[in-house]
Parts: C-alpha cells; sequence; structure tokens
C-alpha cells in the first residue's frame, strides 16, 4: 500500500552549484558584444547559411556534426542564412540574434567547468582539489574567449571531458550496478560526438548521380578559384561596368565587372560555348570539351563574353583587366578566346571532368592566364597560375540565346533542384561522405597569427580577435599568464617525481601504499597522457596552426595541478608547519591567478576600452601582438 506522505531526500553539492552559475555567468554574460563577426566566425558563418538555405556542401575541414551543432543555435535564433561573411569586423544586423548564433558554444564552455571539478572526483582525490580545478578552468581567459564566439573549440572540450567522465564513473560504480552501462554508452556517445564522423545532407552522390561526368559545349558551368583562400571563390560578374576612372586618375574599358565571390549565387554561372557557333544548347550527342579547346565564357544572367584585353586591373594594375565584353562601339575589339588546359590530365586529348578537372583558362590574344589577385580581383596575368577548379555542374543544358530574361533568371536561381529518381543507402552516402573528406584538397597558407606548437607552452603567441573600427576596444586570445605557468611547472613536477618513484620502485623502495601509487599513476594516465595525445600530433602536422589548437591539452594540465598538489600536501610533507607553508603558498597562488584573469578582462571581453598607455602595459611579451590606436 501506498504511504503518504511522500519523501524525498536528495543531497547537493552546493560547491557544484556555484561553480555552475559563476561558470554561465563568465561566458554566457553579454553574449551579444561585439554584436560584429569576430575572427574564425567568418569562416563558420559560411556553413551556417548553407545550411540555413539547405545548400548540399562538402565540408572539406573536418567532420559536419560541429557545424551543425552552431546551425542548430543560428535556427533557434531565426537565422534565415541571408547575411555576407566576408571580413572580420562586419557588423551583424540588427534583426540577426547574435546571441543564439554563439549560445551553444558558450554553454558547451561553460559545462566545461563543473565537468572538471566532477572529473577530479572521480579520480580520488579531495573536493578542495576539485574545487581548485574548476577554479582554474574558471578563470582561464583563453577558455572564455574561445567559449564566447561561434567557434567550435570549446564544444570539442566539453564532449572530450565528458566521454573522460563518463568512463571513470564506469569504472568506479560497483561492479553489480547495471546502470554503470548507462556511464559507458555515455561515454561512447560522447567520443562519437568528439570525432563528429556523423553524415548529414545526402552526400554529394545525391546531387550528382544521373549528372553528366564531363564538360560539353553548351554546359552552363560554375567554375571556382583553387588559390589558397580563407573560403572557396568562384567567377563571378554582375550589372556593373568598372568606373570610367578610378580614384587615383586611372582609367578603365567601362566594361561589366567581373570578380570572384565567395558564395554561390546565380551570377556565378557561365555556359561553355564554341566559338565557331553561336548556339548555346548541348549537342545530342553531347560534344565533350577536352585539353586544348578554344571556348568562349558566356555570362548566364547577362549574356556577357568573358574578355581581357590590355588594360590595367582595378586592383593589380601590373596585371590585365578581366571584363564581360561590351560593344560601346569605341574601337575596343573583343578579345574573349580562351585556350583549356588540363594539367592533371592523364592524355593529350584529356576530357574536361566535372568537379576532379583541374584546369587553368589561357587567354588566346595575349597569353596571360586567368588568375585571383587581391581578394577578388580576377586579372589576367602573364606567369603560372593556380588553377579553377570546376564546382558542381548540374545542368547542362543551356538555355537559347533569345529566351526571356525572366526565364533565364528563374532557372538559373535553380540550377541544383534537379528530381533523382534512384535511391541511395545510407551507407552509400555515408561511405561517400567520409572517403570525400579523407581525399579533398587541404589548402596551405600562412597566416598572421599562425604558430608552432612549442610556442604556445610558454604563451609565445596571442591571436587579435576583433578590434573596434574606432576605438581601442578589442578582444584577443590571450590566455591567463599565471595559470598557464602553474600548468607547466605542474607537468614538469609531475615528470620528475614520476621518475623519481619508478626509478625507487625498481630498487625495491615503496615509497607509496598501493592505493596511493594508483591514484598517482591514474592521474598521471589521465592528465598527462591526455595532454600528450592532445598536443604532441600538433610536431607531426605540416598545416597552418594558431594557439586555439593547445586549449584541449591545456584543460587537462588544469585538472593535474590540483591532484598533483594534494598528492604533494599528503605524501610528501608530513610536518604541520610544512604543510601549511604549502596551503599559504596555493592561495598565493589562487589569488595571483583571479588577479591576472582581472588584469586580462579587457582583452577578453571586449570591454571596458582600454588607453594606449593601459594596452602597452598589458603586453606581458614582446612577441604578442597587442593594437592600439594613439590619440
Amino acid at each position: 500500500m501506498l504511504q503518504l506522505p511522500l519523501v524525498v531526500t536528495a543531497r547537493l553539492d552546493l560547491v557544484l552549484v556555484l561553480v555552475t552559475l559563476l561558470s554561465l555567468w563568465t561566458r554566457l554574460g553579454g553574449l551579444g558584444y561585439p554584436g560584429a563577426v569576430v575572427f574564425d566566425e567568418v569562416y563558420y558563418g559560411q556553413f551556417l547559411s548553407l545550411y540555413m538555405k539547405r545548400t548540399f556542401f562538402i565540408d572539406d575541414s573536418g567532420p559536419p556534426l560541429g557545424h551543425a551543432l552552431l546551425a542548430l543555435g543560428a535556427y533557434l535564433g531565426g537565422f534565415d542564412g541571408n547575411f555576407v561573411w566576408n571580413r572580420i569586423g562586419a557588423a551583424y544586423p540588427c534583426s540577426l540574434s547574435v546571441w543564439s548564433l554563439r549560445l551553444l558554444p558558450a554553454l558547451g564552455g561553460a559545462l566545461c567547468v563543473p565537468l572538471g571539478y566532477l572529473l577530479v572526483l572521480e579520480l580520488r582525490c579531495s573536493h578542495l582539489s576539485a574545487l581548485g580545478a574548476a577554479l582554474l578552468l574558471l578563470l582561464e581567459n583563453s577558455l572564455i574567449v574561445q567559449s564566447r564566439f561561434m567557434l567550435l573549440e570549446s564544444l570539442l572540450i566539453f564532449f572530450v571531458l565528458l566521454a573522460f567522465f563518463s568512463y571513470l564513473r564506469f569504472l568506479n560504480a560497483p561492479g553489480r550496478c547495471w546502470s554503470r552501462y548507462g556511464w559507458l554508452l555515455l561515454s561512447g556517445v560522447s567520443c562519437a560526438a568528439a570525432v563528429g564522423a556523423c553524415p548529414f545532407q545526402g552526400g554529394l552522390s545525391r546531387v550528382t548521380r544521373g549528372q553528366p561526368l564531363q564538360v560539353a559545349f553548351g554546359s552552363q558551368v560554375t567554375l571556382r578559384s583553387s588559390a589558397p583562400r580563407p573560403v572557396p571563390c568562384w567567377l563571378h560578374s554582375h550589372k556593373a561596368n568598372y568606373p570610367i576612372r578610378y580614384e587615383n586618375g586611372r582609367g578603365s574599358s567601362h566594361q561589366q565587372q567581373v570578380t570572384c565571390y565567395g558564395f554561390k549565387d546565380v551570377n556565378n554561372w557561365w555556359i561553355i560555348k564554341d566559338p565557331a557557333r553561336q548556339e548555346l544548347v548541348v549537342d545530342s550527342p553531347p560534344r565533350p570539351v577536352r585539353h586544348g579547346d578554344i571556348i568562349q565564357l558566356v555570362h548566364g544572367m547577362t549574356s556577357r563574353l568573358l574578355n581581357s584585353h590590355d588594360v590595367a586591373a582595378p586592383m593589380s594594375p601590373h596585371a590585365q583587366e578581366v571584363s564581360g565584353y561590351i560593344d560601346f562601339n569605341v574601337s575596343m575589339a573583343t578579345q574573349n578566346l580562351w585556350r583549356l588546359e588540363i594539367y592533371n590530365r592523364e592524355a593529350e586529348s584529356e576530357e574536361w571532368k566535372t568537379i576532379v578537372s583541374e584546369v587553368r583558362l589561357v587567354h588566346v590574344n595575349t597569353s596571360a592566364v586567368l588568375k585571383v589577385l587581391a581578394g577578388s580581383d580576377v586579372t589576367a596575368v602573364a606567369e603560372q597560375s593556380t588553377s579553377i577548379n570546376l564546382d558542381i555542374t548540374i545542368s547542362h543544358d543551356a538555355s537559347p540565346a533569345g529566351q526571356e530574361q525572366k526565364e533565364r533568371e528563374a532557372e538559373l536561381h535553380s540550377p541544383t533542384h534537379i528530381d533523382v529518381d534512384r535511391k541511395i543507402s545510407f551507407w552509400s552516402k555515408f561511405t561517400e561522405l567520409q572517403w570525400k573528406m579523407l581525399t579533398v584538397k587541404q589548402e596551405e597558407s600562412e597566416h598572421k597569427y599562425s604558430s608552432a606548437p612549442l610556442e604556445w607552452i610558454a604563451m609565445e603567441t596571442n591571436i587579435a580577435y576583433w578590434l573596434h573600427p574606432s576605438s581601442n576596444a578589442q578582444i584577443h586570445l590571450i590566455g591567463n599568464p599565471v595559470s598557464w605557468g602553474v600548468a607547466n611547472l605542474s607537468l614538469l613536477a609531475y615528470q620528475l617525481l614520476a621518475a623519481l618513484y619508478l626509478l625507487r620502485r625498481r630498487r625495491g623502495f615503496r615509497d607509496l601504499p598501493d592505493g596511493a601509487w594508483q591514484r598517482f599513476a591514474s592521474v598521471g594516465l589521465l592528465c598527462g597522457g591526455g595532454w600528450a595525445v592532445n598536443f604532441l600530433p600538433f610536431l607531426l602536422m605540416e598545416r597552418t596552426l594558431f594557439l586555439y589548437h593547445y586549449l584541449p591539452a591545456l584543460c587537462y594540465l588544469h585538472l593535474l595541478s590540483p591532484a598533483l598538489l594534494e598528492h604533494i600536501h599528503t605524501h610528501l610533507l608530513s610536518s604541520r608547519t610544512s604543510r601549511h607553508v604549502l596551503g599559504v603558498c596555493t592561495a598565493a597562488v589562487l589569488l595571483s591567478v583571479f588577479l591576472s584573469y582581472w588584469t586580462f578582462c579587457p582583452l577578453t571581453y571586449g570591454n571596458p576600452e582600454l588607453t594606449a598607455n593601459q594596452l602597452q602595459a598589458l603586453k606581458w611579451r614582446d612577441s604578442w601582438d597587442i593594437l592600439y590606436r594613439r590619440r
């Protein structure tokens, strides 16, 4: 029989609640500031817009789960994808919920603090040590900065810590408790989330299945530059002409502008035309375009032919201007013939294949090569050039030249909407997407704020994330110098102490009871091993690296520091005086960590604005790049 009253008894860790609330406050407070694009938000925003517009794309930066989570935050905030992510510092419109874009990374970063607290407890350390780990994570400026923007590292750290915590709960649970397998399952799910290898949106085969593998005369195509750039860039034109004269007095052809545009757009579509024929339709059977063929490129929306001539380019005056030809009847002859060269060909009569062919376009009249210079300046230069790769070719049946403009625009606005009747299995999509991510080309490029892994240990570098357009307010990825130093010291001390213990155990001296030795070894395996796994592989990588790549490894050192301190207090110091001295030193270090955090808060949150002298005083290392305006 049910007996009344019903009583529920719960145990609540008030320290855990407190550090959780503080973490939420430091990560989520004022999340909408600054209301402008910050550093890599300009990169991740490209994917958000594609997700919101339901546009298929291949993410060549890694598995898609992280970007999908960012897109979830954008979806919850009602973002429709209509924002041009073209530069750092671009102001977000008032209609866009900046807070929602940054919410999930901030929430993941905030939950890392209580996770660190619980993880240290699972290592059989005291609540005081767990509190110390939580405070180090809480007051780490670099973790705060990385959490407060639309970036992925905080989510990665959260899933990794959750995986380790869940696995430790599984190991520490009683052997006969079936609920322990729930923790094992959560650990596996967290590992999978950290890896992020989940297939989305149907795969490339969903789009290209049933489409032609070769480019033919009459094909409608988009052309993408393969030059090293932060984002893809497509050959683009629109109804605007170059000015008759630029601000510096130089003249131009006043013909239609041709640029390189970083977004999918209707004005990116071109038609491959045979110079000997007027028709813009694909023959039956199609006539493929081959290496060495002379072609013309007709802009789909304006019908202008891609042209070049001996006129200086707008932003690169040493190179030739590229334009859409307009006959102004001023004795400027058309020069719109281009020779196709496929330099990854296997035969001299190689056909131009969609996606896989690496091509360049050589101007017939001047032998100059189509190239992208000065950001988006499309030019023709008389030198070896990077290629222009053909992006996904969807429609191969070009519109007749006399078709009404509205009908042509409607067709070109929806080039990817082709009905595909054939079903593609989950495993086909999964296998193809994984292979595409493994084999996609990674562009190598230098960056002003790139750094070497050995520079991270001593924090010899920083990253300027955002600078106010008119004041000295700015945000930098700079760690807490004191806690960073404590982390390095802890790693060194643990290695020396472990080497000493192992040497003495080798000679038969048992300095620690078996239980204490197992706890010491477990701390080293998790924290020291976690640091090594997340740091050492970067030493072998030949790619552009940044300071934020060190943050997952740094978190493990912040867990190691208080655990090592407790071990020293318990097993190496025997007198009450020495333990009191250690306690005083620990309190002094924690105070220094807080003061260091507070000192760098203006660079962490971008507020308040500092004077040039105050900013100069924060340049604790000569290698740091602190920006300021003198007034």
